[in-house]
């Protein structure tokens, strides 16, 4: 297992194949966003800005100002009590965000791999009155997503950290489950 200070091996392929899971993550979700901030098109546009890139375009400068426009989506659904669309503007973000990846082998760098399925599942969970049973199941059917070549990206970082929240708790046990093949 690598540490800290060692760096993992990545190439474009890689990026782009771990930015579309990360797309295929987090598009479910953003109808729990819209319905809640129609006239919000940031998540959209992150989502849509990181498929293009999974798709074949350049890494640009629009991936990081979408990811950072719904983030900003995010904190403005959380600050109006919309938790649900909150958690699905992160996994927007989170998916722009993948794409940015970085080749050093320390176990925060799983977030980029996995964080927008975890924030998915916490929105669906967050919709369902926080049914942490929906967040499993999500989180499960997540899996089919994973893509060979974004499993073998996984194994090459250390196990999801310790520690967080509920988003957290939903990546470890998606990091767990696609390393180990559950």
């Amino acid at each position: 297992m690598p540490d800290d200070s060692s760096t993992v091996e990545l190439d474009l392929t890689d990026l782009r194949a771990v930015t579309g899971f990360a797309v295929a993550c987090a598009r479910p979700a953003l109808d729990l966003f819209e319905r809640d901030r129609p006239d919000d098109a940031r998540p959209r546009t992150a989502i849509q800005t990181a498929r293009s890139f999974a798709d074949g375009a350049r890494r640009s400068k629009a991936l990081r100002d979408g990811a950072w426009a719904a983030l900003r989506a995010a904190r403005e659904a959380r600050d109006a009590e919309r938790l649900a669309a909150s958690e699905a503007a992160r996994a927007a973000m989170a998916a722009a965000g993948a794409a940015f990846l970085h080749p050093l082998a320390k176990a925060t760098q799983v977030k980029h791999i996995l964080g927008s399925a975890a924030h998915a599942a916490r929105a669906f969970e967050l919709d369902a009155g926080g049914d942490p049973a929906v967040g499993a199941h999500h989180v499960e059917q997540t899996r089919v997503l994973a893509t060979p070549a974004v499993v073998d990206v996984l194994r090459r970082y250390p196990p999801a950290p310790s520690g967080g929240g509920r988003v957290a708790e939903l990546l470890r046990g998606l990091d767990t489950s696609l390393r180990h093949g559950r």
